[in-house]
């Protein structure tokens, strides 16, 4: 029975998505301490490593569900899955700096590298969100700005690399800022057994991912509720736990850049996982298979990023109840996406 999706009941679909869910937040909470480490001693830094291997690796999951969803005909749930999951991410990352408690954690986490990071993040979006404008032509089933995604983000990359390593300027340091100071390596596991931890928690959050994907096909089709809001609402919010329990874990051992880091880098990452499910879907172009209210949490997700990166820049120390007012301010946008989106029910 369990073999044959096809037979699933409602309930079915339920208890193998709250499994794979929780597989995919123990994990993703797992391997904020070996990325953590791996910063410290292959002396990359918390926002590289945030945004290439912590954020890699807890995207895995939902980059995996995109792909395969696309491979499989549901444009939609590829693609809302992919875009809701980013605007979600933004969304965990105010809710860490309600957990940092001595100052707004956009102040105490100021770095180049997540500025350049977020500039990316913005980027990228403004491709995808031009994507449908432009002609739907395709090269063997794959659009333009699909190369052009990939291209950009690792030029883009390299960028934030050289914001860290050669910064033209740097933020103003205060009593609450909190740089990226390494740990003792010597208290550590050796590299190779860190790698293989990685790889390890790697491939059990892209398999869960990759199951995920039939389980939220499953819940949509008998509750009849439109890819879209699965996509936006449980595979997103899901796939990106690892992402708010790493965040607040990172809060909590004091790595506030890899926090910020993982976050942002991890969006910048999810991009790509337009690119990919474009790849995977051979009906033409999936950006023009996107329906309004996709489009519109592109749209939404960007205004978010926007409103992080003034707050990145202005830095407010202490906002109303220990809370920046950028963060509160993505809160609302956040919630009051997610109402419109329910209100037609």
């Amino acid at each position: 029975m369990l073999l044959t999706p096809e037979n699933w009941t409602l309930l079915h679909g339920i208890v193998v998505f709250a499994g794979l869910a929780l597989i995919i937040a123990v994990a993703g909470t797992r391997i904020t301490r070996v990325v953590d480490q791996l910063a410290d001693r292959t002396g990359i830094g918390e926002a590289t490593a945030g945004a290439v291997l912590l954020g890699f690796t807890t995207s895995i999951g939902g980059s995996v569900l995109s792909v395969t969803a696309a491979a499989n005909g549901h444009a939609e749930l590829a693609m809302s899955n992919a875009l809701g999951g980013i605007a979600v991410q933004t969304f965990f990352l105010a809710v860490a700096d309600i957990t940092y408690r001595r100052a707004n954690l956009e102040h105490a986490a100021a770095s180049e590298a997540n500025m350049m990071q977020n500039a990316l993040l913005m980027t990228l979006l403004a491709l995808i969100l031009m994507a449908p404008l432009l002609p739907n032509v395709t090269l063997w089933g794959v659009h333009p700005v699909t190369p052009v995604l990939f291209v950009s983000y690792i030029i883009g990359i390299h960028l934030v690399q050289r914001a860290h390593y050669a910064p033209m300027w740097t933020p103003t340091d205060t009593s609450e800022t909190r740089k990226d100071e390494p740990d003792d390596v010597n208290l550590m596991p050796s590299m190779s057994r860190l790698w293989l931890a990685f790889l390890l928690l790697f491939i059990v959050l892209g398999l869960a991912g990759y199951f995920l994907e039939t389980a939220a096909t499953v819940i949509a089709a008998r509750t009849g509720v439109t890819q879209t809001m699965v996509g936006v609402l449980l595979t997103a919010i899901s796939t990106s736990i690892p992402e708010l329990v790493t965040s607040v874990a990172a809060v909590r051992r004091g790595a506030l850049t890899l926090a910020v880091g993982g976050i942002i880098g991890g969006n910048a990452f999810d991009t790509l996982f337009t690119a990919g499910a474009d790849l995977a879907y051979r009906d033409g172009s999936i950006y023009h298979a996107m329906s309004e209210e996709t489009v519109f949490w592109v749209s939404l997700t960007l205004l978010m990023a926007a409103v992080l990166m003034m707050g990145l820049i202005r830095r407010e120390r202490q906002g109303p109840a220990r809370i920046g007012m950028e963060s509160l301010l993505i809160i609302l946008l956040y919630l009051g996406g997610v109402a419109l989106l329910l209100a037609p029910l």
